[in-house]
């Protein structure tokens, strides 16, 4: 078994370490009522800025502030003037090593921000950078493609909207994600292998919640099996990306419950009629479904199970591709960008 399978197939007794954290969430949202940010700001790259997605998502959706993702070069490059008073900012990182997270943090947090840092390595740079550090508890994670350090930290920035909001229903739903996640890694993906073994490029499709993981997705699809996968929004890919839509070509589309399923559905089948090859990611029981999906017990939260299923098939892929999924080509675990 690759360390990837073997890490994605920990991840519900790594979310269960990082439930035991909910006082300092808690602690965490009592002071963003008491201190209500101006502007909200995520700083993270890779799978980790997609992660910050999922969380900006749901305080846009919820909270109703605009959450803006910060371009570090900003901070690194340019040595621009950002106002930081009022300002909230977040941080994902599973090694917390790069130059560019450190250094934004560093200088929002000397500005006089309220800053946060999600983290697996709560004794790195970006841990000591910020005012206030999140465990993600996911433990040694080996593989190049990230997994359980991903799902744990989509499920940290939920917590941090629940505990906001103080949403006891979104709270209770986050305590059952460890059963949740079990009955993930048992859904049956494998007829995504023979449409995917020898295809050179492809969409994912997801929108609202399940765009996140949608990027994540395609971002895997890339490093562990070679194909050229472009993440877009369902109502985005009817624009400049049809006109690469032909007879065959692959989609993965991504389909959870909530408002934006009705949307994609109908996308799904617009894109059959057309000749594209659609693998239609959702709940059991929808019409034209190929990959099940297991509902959380927040539909919000849908798209967490969702992405653990989709790592099982993404690691057998790439192994039925010829490729190593632990030892992507150029790649290495930690990266260092400024």
């Amino acid at each position: 078994m690759s360390c990837m399978a073997r890490e994605a197939r920990e991840t519900p007794q790594a979310i269960q370490r990082l439930l035991v954290e909910g006082a300092a969430y808690r602690a965490f949202g009592a002071e963003l009522r008491r201190r209500p940010p101006v502007s909200v700001l995520t700083i993270a790259r890779g799978s980790s800025d997609h992660a910050a997605h999922f969380m900006a998502y749901l305080i846009m959706a919820r909270l109703g502030r605009l959450v803006t993702s910060l371009p570090m070069s900003l901070v690194t490059l340019y040595q621009s003037n950002i106002e930081a008073r009022g300002l909230l900012a977040l941080a994902f990182s599973q090694s917390g090593q790069s130059p560019d997270l450190v250094g934004p943090m560093q200088y929002f947090y000397r500005g006089g921000a309220l800053t946060a840092a999600f983290v697996n390595d709560a004794a790195s740079p970006l841990a000591n950078a910020a005012g206030h550090v999140f465990p993600l508890h996911a433990g040694e994670e080996t593989s190049v493609a990230a997994t359980k350090s991903f799902v744990a930290q989509l499920v940290a920035g939920a917590q941090v909207v629940a505990a906001w909001q103080e949403d006891s229903p979104l709270a209770a739903a986050l305590g059952e994600l460890p059963g949740v996640l079990d009955l993930a890694l048992a859904t049956d993906w494998t007829p995504a292998l023979e449409v995917l073994r020898d295809a050179e490029c492809m969409f994912v499709i997801g929108r609202g919640t399940g765009l996140a993981i949608a990027m994540e997705a395609a971002l895997k699809f890339k490093e562990t099996c070679g194909i050229q996968a472009e993440a877009f929004s369902g109502a985005e890919v009817r624009h400049g990306p049809m006109a690469l839509i032909d007879q065959g070509f692959p989609l993965l589309v991504f389909a959870p419950r909530g408002p934006a399923q009705a949307g994609l559905l109908a996308m799904a089948d617009e894109m059959r009629l057309r000749g594209a090859r659609v693998l239609l990611a959702a709940p059991a029981g929808t019409p034209g479904v190929e990959l099940p999906l297991i509902p959380a017990g927040a539909i919000d939260l849908d798209p967490i199970p969702a992405i653990l299923s989709f790592y099982l098939m993404v690691e057998a892929l790439s192994r039925a591709r010829g490729h190593d999924p632990d030892r992507p080509r150029h790649l290495s675990k930690v990266t260092r960008t400024r």
